[in-house]
Formats: structure tokens, sequence, C-alpha cells
């Protein structure tokens, strides 16, 4: 089984070499990638075509938005062959074994939803390190007992699965109708896939051995209790959402 890698990228020139030098250090690198240029003005483009590997491609999507870019490069990955797929954020750093743990959990399952950890590099002490993951713990542990995600329509229970580290197979992103073409600021993409995955089966997970270390940015910039806020439906909208 064909695995692919979809990053969606805008404007990452500042961090984009490290998530690059994450994926080629990965144990198992038989796997494509397909980046997604989201309009962007710096030189990221340039960067990602300096590393010059075969297997990784780079296409451009004009629409914004990073339910749009994610689909086109889900897309294009399942045109060239692809039957698992696999997501990241260009401001991300997947653990050594993501892509063999990946096709390991794909095995068995149809989605995916993988552990994420904050990132040690980015001068967020331990201790709020420790507080973030357990605010993830608490923001899923809320979606479960969310009434609209309770309905009779879901063939399982509620799943978090972070965009930045998701995989699914090729035939159920199709199925599923994929990720919804919508800016960040609309509506939350993996969210959404995951919840259009639930009306048609009960094979998915979350799987901590699927691990990518996080960007701690955004809550850097809002705090903690705003950056909840706004992955609970958009309740702390800021003037800008794109946190470079």
């Amino acid at each position: 089984m064909s695995l692919a890698v979809v990053v969606p990228v805008y404007n990452e020139v500042a961090g984009i070499h490290a998530t690059l030098d994450a994926l080629l250090a990965q144990d198992d690198r038989d796997f494509d990638v397909f980046f997604v240029d989201n309009g962007s003005t710096d030189d990221s483009a340039a960067v990602i075509a300096s590393y010059a590997q075969a297997r990784w491609n780079l296409i451009a999507e004009s629409q914004k938005g990073t339910g749009a870019a994610a689909d086109t490069g889900m897309r294009a990955a399942i045109a060239a062959g692809a039957t698992l797929l696999a997501r990241t954020d260009a401001d991300c750093l997947p653990r050594r074994d993501w892509t063999a743990s990946m096709k390991r959990a794909l095995r068995d399952l149809d989605l995916v939803g993988g552990e994420l950890v904050p990132r040690h590099d980015e001068g967020l002490p331990l201790r709020r390190r420790v507080l973030l993951r357990g605010a993830v713990e608490l923001a899923e542990a809320f979606g479960r007992a969310r009434p609209s995600n309770r309905s009779a329509e879901y063939l399982g229970p509620y799943m978090m699965a972070a965009g930045c580290n998701v995989g699914i197979t090729a035939e159920m992103y199709e199925a599923a109708g994929g990720f919804p073409r919508t800016a960040i600021e609309d509506l939350h993409e993996d969210r959404a896939l995951v919840n259009a995955v639930r009306r048609l089966t009960s094979r998915y997970a979350r799987r901590r051995d699927v691990v990518v270390f996080g960007s701690s940015r955004r809550v850097q910039a809002w705090g903690l209790k705003n950056t909840l806020l706004w992955y609970k439906d958009h309740a702390y909208r800021p003037e800008h959402v794109d946190i470079r």
C-alpha cells in the first residue's frame, strides 16, 4: 500500500527547514510528499524546491484556506496512486517513526488521529508544555460529551484528530467527501472530516504511537485560554488568524 504525506504551506520560510529535515529523517522513507503552496508571498516554495527529493511534489492552490490546500494535496496524491494518506503541517515535526507508525495503524483502521506533543524548540517552558497537553486531553473529553457530537447518526464516539497529525485511507477520504474547502477562520476542517467519517464507519481510533511535535506559536501569541476558545467553534476570533 502506497503512503502519501500532504503538507499545506503558507509563508513558512522561517521555520520550514525543520519540518523538511524531519521528513527526511523518517525511519521508513517509502512515501511520497505533496507540499501545497497556498499563496505564499515569501520563499517557502523555493526552500522546498532546494531539497530536490525525487518523490517530493510541490503544487499550488490559489484558494486560500487550510481546508482547500489540504484537499488539493490529498486529491493529487490519490490521482498519483496513493492508497494511504497522512497530513502534517509546515510548522510541525513528525517523530522519526511517524510514517512507519501511520502505515501500521492504517492496516486496521480507516481513519487515525495521532498524538500531538508540543515542540521542545520554541521556548515554551516544560510546565506550559505539560499544561498544554492536559488542555488538549480536556478538549477531547469535552468533544465526546458535547451533545452535537453524540447523535445517533454517528457509528462511534467522537475522536479528536488534529489536522497536523491525521491519517486516512484514500477510499475513505473520497467516500467521506474529503476536507471541506474552507478557510481556517470559517470551519475546523479536521473536525468536519472526522464527523463525516463517523457517519460511515466505526473503524477509526486515536493512536498514541503516531506522534507529531506541534508548534506552540499560536498559544504563545494568543495565550492558552484564547487558543482553546479558538478551537471551540472560534469563540475567540482575533483580527489575524495566520500566526507567523
